[in-house]
């Protein structure tokens, strides 16, 4: 074999190595640290769960912190101002993606971002918030979860638990769009259950105490929905209500385990999760956030307190609402 020709194969056999080598090899943007900050509205068990959810998601996916995930935390402490504050920030920081968490902070991160993939959850209708052009087809930057509760199913619990109950009071902060959009809703299935709706409204949770207080004597019922404040204080809504023996009908299962009756609705630890999953299709560029719409969680579940129950004087409450 001439020089000319052993050099040719070796050549050929080099580049051929070298392309071997290189299908094998990962690029480097596949080890890139993602980078997701998150803005939750205020701290309670529902948002909280949320929160856990989701970053329980990332890990389950692959995705951990302090390895290939980088996660900033900031709470608004149930302040708009400081939830425009945190959007501000996020919006200098080149993050991956942010996660919003409840309708407020949401918003915030929404009017000042529009080139980064903001996904929410906790959100009751971001369509109705302003947030996506609609839920199916959101048209923006912004998508996520929704936490919308089956009203009617939670209002009709309360002819179950009170078969004599006239007037339902409904208890929500009349400053989040998503109460206003569910009180309406309570609204509608209270008056088509033959009984008489009355609304009881806060701004904030220095309120909660007096507006609970007032609604003695007035109601044989209580209904209080996936509300931020009214979540944050839920001992204190609860409280009064058993101790004037008043059922409490909530949103979701956490309200629950901090004292109101029974609800049947959406775990947020899974809806974190679920909005975890639409992540990570955005975090490795399977799907841009533009092509996802929002979901809903369909695995819903009963929840009851039977300690109230007893305080109360409701008994066999979970047969009396299966």
């Amino acid at each position: 074999m001439g020089l000319k020709k052993i050099l040719a194969l070796g050549l050929t056999t080099v580049l051929a190595v070298g392309t071997l080598t290189g299908c094998g090899k990962k690029d480097a943007s596949d080890n890139k640290v993602k980078k997701v900050s998150i803005i939750q509205y205020v701290q309670h068990p529902a948002l909280d769960g949320a929160r856990e959810g989701f970053l329980a998601g990332l890990k389950e996916a692959g995705f951990t912190e302090g390895e290939n995930l980088e996660v900033k935390y900031e709470n608004a402490s149930a302040e708009m101002a400081t939830a425009g504050t945190i959007a501000e920030t996020f919006a200098n920081e080149g993050q991956d993606l942010i996660l919003a968490i409840a309708t407020p902070a949401a918003q915030a991160v929404a009017q000042k971002i529009k080139d980064t993939p903001i996904l929410v959850t906790a959100v009751t209708d971001p369509a109705d918030a302003g947030l996506v052009e609609s839920n199916e087809k959101v048209g923006g930057n912004v998508s996520g979860t929704s936490d919308l509760s089956p009203v009617k199913e939670q209002i009709r619990m309360i002819k179950k638990v009170k078969p004599d109950a006239q007037k339902v009071g409904v208890v929500f902060c009349s400053a989040e769009d998503n109460s206003k959009l569910l009180a309406g809703l309570a609204e509608e299935e209270i008056k088509a259950q033959g009984m008489e709706y009355m609304e009881f409204t806060v701004q904030n949770s220095n309120d909660v105490q007096s507006v609970m207080e007032s609604m003695a004597g007035k109601v044989d019922a209580i209904y209080a929905p996936t509300d931020n404040v009214i979540s944050q204080s839920m001992s204190t809504v609860s409280e009064i209500a058993i101790r004037n023996k008043l059922p409490l009908i909530a949103g979701e299962e956490e309200q629950v385990k901090n004292g109101a009756l029974c609800t049947k609705g959406i775990n947020y630890f899974n809806l974190g999760k679920q909005t975890a999953a639409m992540a990570v299709k955005i975090l490795n560029g399977e799907k841009k956030v533009e092509e996802l719409p929002i979901e809903y969680q369909e695995n819903l579940s009963i929840e009851v307190n039977e300690e109230t129950a007893k305080a109360i004087g409701i008994e066999n409450i979970k047969d009396l609402i299966k």
